[in-house]
Formats: structure tokens, sequence, C-alpha cells
């Protein structure tokens, strides 16, 4: 009798598993269809079946809100790299003054996104659609910076295409969840 509650919970467990990565899988193959420029089908699941909260969404609302979490961290992570950029020395005058205005943007486009979500679970998706979409400018700006002045490679290009993917993502989902 025990072995049996043991095995019927580990098929519960294990059709729990495979429901949400298919929600992943399937959430993530129709933002990528539906935005192919910004979002890259691989990037999309590797950025979200790691994630423990990802893998206990339920629907895509539930991947609306992980998505643009995510999102808020690597803004920040971005941040932080931005400032041990700047506590180098040899870092040039205009190259540093992009890492500020960079900086700057990010922090930004935390604020939008935090404010992105906060609309989001107001069930206020204009204003969430509005607030994420500006966050999207971060990453556009800062790579334009570097641009240009001939010669001056962006030290931020893998971080700036990354984070212009991870900002796309909710807005896809929150498409789905609006249809």
């Amino acid at each position: 009798m025990k072995n049996s509650h043991i095995s019927c919970l580990l098929f519960f467990y294990l059709l729990l598993v495979s429901a949400t990565s298919d929600l992943i899988q399937k959430s993530c193959y129709e933002a990528s269809k539906g935005n192919p420029a910004n979002i890259k089908l691989d990037f999309c699941v590797s950025a979200f079946e790691g994630n423990p909260k990802a893998k206990a969404a339920y629907g895509v609302a539930d991947l609306v809100l992980v998505s643009t979490e995510t999102a808020i961290a690597n803004a920040t992570a971005i941040g932080s790299k931005i400032s041990k950029l700047l506590d180098n020395k040899r870092v040039g005058m205009f190259a540093r003054n992009c890492l500020k205005d960079c900086s700057e943007l990010y922090s930004l486009a935390g604020s939008s996104l935090e404010a992105g979500l906060d609309a989001f679970q107001a069930v206020d998706y204009g204003t969430a659609n509005a607030e994420i979409s500006a966050a999207l400018d971060a990453p556009v700006t800062c790579e334009d910076q570097f641009k240009e002045k001939k010669g001056l490679v962006s030290p931020l290009t893998k971080e700036n295409n990354n984070f212009r993917q991870l900002t796309a993502i909710p807005l896809a989902f929150m498409k789905m969840v609006q249809q």
C-alpha cells in the first residue's frame, strides 16, 4: 500500500514537471515566433528551465512575473558590472562617460521593469506594457553610445543583447496572456 502511494506521488510529480517544461517550451516557442528579431528560442528556454519559479509556473501569467523578475535582476547585475568597469582607472574619458550613461539607463530600466511588474499584478496591462517597453531602450541606447566613437568597442555588448531578449520576453508572454 505504501509503495503504491509513493508511486502515485512520483507519477504526479513527473507529470507536473513535464507540464511545466512543456509550458516553458511552448511559451518560449510562441514568443520567439512572434518576435524573432528580439527573442531566440534557445535563449528563452535556457533562461527559464533552470529557474525554480519558472518550473513552478502554472500558466503564462506566472511566466510574465518570473521573466520580469529575471530582467530586473539582470539590470541590477549589469549595473554592478558597469560599476566595476568604472573602477578601472585605465578607462578613457569617452568610455567612462558612456559607461556612466549606461549605468543611468539600466537604473531607469530596472525602475521601469518594477513599475511594469506592479502594473501587471494589478491587471493594468497597458501600463505594464508601456513600462516594460520603456526598459527596452536601455541596451540599444547604451550600445549606440559606444558606436558613436569609431574604434571604441562596447564592453557591454553581450550584456546589452541578453538584456534586450530578457526584456522582450515578458512583453511577448504578456501578449499571450491578453489573447
